[in-house]
C-alpha cells in the first residue's frame, strides 16, 4: 500500500523509516518532510505543508494513498481527520473533537475531572491580577501552562513569586504565546518521576508501547528553559509492572472509555505524560494526541512488529489483542540542538560526519534539509542520535561516541540522557 507521513519533524522521520520497513508498504511519502526523509532511499518528500490539510487530501486522493499517519498536534487539531475521512481515506489520528485532549489544557483538565481521573489540582485564568493573586494564595513552587499548543515551551515550572509572576505575564499581557497563551492553567507542582506512557488505540482496543522517559529541560541536571525534549530513553524503569498496569486502568481505559461517553471516538496514538511518586501513585500532567518526541525515535528503533498493518487496522476498527514485539535492547536518543534554542538561532550551517544507518545505530532528523548536496540545520532541534544497547549506559556510550563526530556551527547537547536509569543500572 501507499503510505503518506504528515510532518517534518524527527518524529516523522522515526514514523516513516519504521513505516518504510513493512512488507505491505510499496511506497511511502512524507509531507513536507526534513533532510532526513529526503535522503532516505525508501521515502520521498512532498513539498506540502503539514497544516495545510486541502493540499494533503488532493495529494492523497490524486496519489491513491491507502493510509496516513499524522504526526505533529496542529494539523490533528484543525481537523485532518475528519476532512480525510469526509474524502473517503484512511486516516491515522483522533478527530478534531478528540484531540481537543492537547489542543485546550482546560479541556483536559476539566475532562479528566469529569472521568475521575488523577490529576493535579487546578485553576483557569484570563486575567493576570487574579491568576497571581492564586499563586501567592498557593505558594511555589507552582506550575503555568499556556491552554493552546506552544510547540512544547508553554510551560514554566515556577520555583518563587518573581518567576510565576512573570510566566503569567508573558501568556497574558505580552502574548508571547499567541492565541495558545491568552488563557492559562495554573496547577499544584507535583513530585515524583515523569514518564511517556503511550498507547495505540482503535477507540476501543488499546495496544500500550513500550514505556519511555523524555528530557524537557534543555540543561544538564534537568536544569534551564523548557524545550520540545532533549532527549529520551526505553524503556523507562520507573514504569514497573504495577504502574504498567496502574496507568491502563486508572488513565488510558477511563480516557477512551470517557471519549467514547461523549461521542467522541478516539483514533490513533494517545500519549499520557504521567508523574510517579516515591509510592507509586501516578497523576496525569499531560495528554498529547500523537507520538511524543524525541521518545518516538527511541521506541520505534525497539519495535519489532509491522506498525503499517496496525495503523491501517485501527483505522477499520480491526485490532485485535495484538501484543506488540520489542528488542529486548535498551534504546536512548540524545537531540543535538542548534545554538540559542530553545530561543532565536540561527539556520543553514552544514553538518558534517553524521553516521551512516547501522543495525543498532541511526540519526534521525528533525530541523534539517537537503540542498546543494549538503544536509544543513533548518530548527532548533536538529539531529536525534538514537542507539540500542545492552543497558541504557551502553546505549548512552553509543550515541556519545557518534555525536563526538558531528559537527556543525554552535551545536550543542545535553550529555547526561539517561541519567536516571543509569543510576538505577549502578545501584
Amino acid at each position: 500500500m501507499k503510505v503518506l507521513v504528515v510532518g517534518s519533524g524527527g518524529r516523522e522521520h522515526a514514523l516513516a523509516w519504521k513505516l518504510s520497513k513493512s512488507s505491505l508498504v510499496s511506497e511511502i511519502f512524507v509531507a513536507p518532510g526534513n533532510g532526513g526523509t529526503e535522503i532516505e532511499e525508501s521515502i520521498q518528500n512532498i513539498a506540502i505543508d503539514s497544516n495545510d490539510i486541502e493540499g494533503l487530501s488532493n495529494f492523497a486522493k490524486k496519489s491513491g494513498i491507502d493510509l496516513t499517519v499524522v504526526g505533529p498536534e496542529d494539523p490533528l487539531v484543525n481537523g485532518i481527520t475528519d476532512k480525510f475521512q469526509d474524502e473517503g481515506l484512511l486516516c491515522f489520528g483522533p478527530s478534531k473533537d478528540a484531540a481537543r485532549l492537547e489542543g485546550s489544557k482546560e479541556f483536559m483538565k476539566d475532562f479528566l475531572l469529569r472521568n475521575k481521573i488523577p490529576t493535579a489540582s487546578y485553576k483557569t485564568f484570563t486575567d493576570s491580577k487574579k491568576a497571581i493573586n492564586y499563586i501567592e494564595e498557593q505558594g511555589c513552587p507552582i506550575v503555568i501552562k499556556a491552554d493552546g499548543l506552544a510547540a512544547g515551551k508553554g510551560v514554566t515550572v515556577a520555583f518563587d513569586i518573581n518567576q510565576a509572576k512573570e510566566a503569567v505575564n508573558q501568556s497574558l499581557n505580552s502574548k508571547v504565546f499567541g492565541d495558545a497563551g491568552t488563557k492559562i492553567v495554573v496547577e499544584e507542582y507535583l513530585e515524583g518521576e515523569e514518564a511517556s506512557f503511550i498507547v495505540l488505540t482503535d477507540g476501543n482496543k488499546v495496544i500500550p508501547f513500550a514505556s519511555s522517559q523524555d528530557h524537557k529541560a534543555r540543561d544538564n541536571g534537568d536544569l534551564g528553559p523548557n524545550t520540545g525534549g532533549m532527549g529520551a530513553y526505553s524503556p523507562a524503569p520507573v514504569v514497573t509492572d504495577s504502574v504498567h498496569k496502574k496507568i491502563l486502568d486508572e488513565v488510558i481505559y477511563p480516557t477512551i472509555e470517557g471519549l467514547n461517553s461523549e461521542g467522541s471516538s478516539y483514533c490513533g496514538f494517545l500519549y499520557a505524560g504521567v508523574m510517579v511518586d516515591q509510592n507509586q501513585n501516578i497523576k496525569v500532567l499531560e495528554f498529547n494526541c500523537r507520538f511524543g518526541d524525541p521518545e518516538t525515535q527511541p521506541i520505534m528503533m525497539r519495535l519489532k512488529s509491522d506498525l503499517a498493518e496496525l495503523c491501517f487496522k485501527a483505522c477499520k476498527k480491526e485490532l485485535s489483542n495484538e501484543e506488540l514485539q520489542w528488542d529486548a535492547r535498551k534504546s536512548l536518543g540524545v537531540v543535538m540542538a542548534s545554538g540559542g534554542y530553545p530561543f532565536d538561532y540561527e539556520k543553514g550551517n552544514i553538518i558534517e560526519g553524521i553516521t551512516e544507518e547501522l543495525e543498532d545505530l541511526k540519526v534521525f532528523h528533525a530541523g534539517t534539509i537537503y540542498e546543494e548536496g549538503s544536509v544543513k540545520s533548518n530548527g532548533g532541534r536538529v539531529l536525534c542520535v538514537t542507539t540500542l544497547g545492552e543497558s541504557v549506559f551502553l546505549a548512552q556510550k553509543k550515541a556519545y561516541d557518534a555525536i563526538s563526530k558531528i559537527k556543525w556551527k554552535d551545536s550543542f547537547y545535553r550529555n547526561d540522557i539517561g541519567y536516571r536509569a543509569i543510576e538505577r543500572e549502578k545501584n
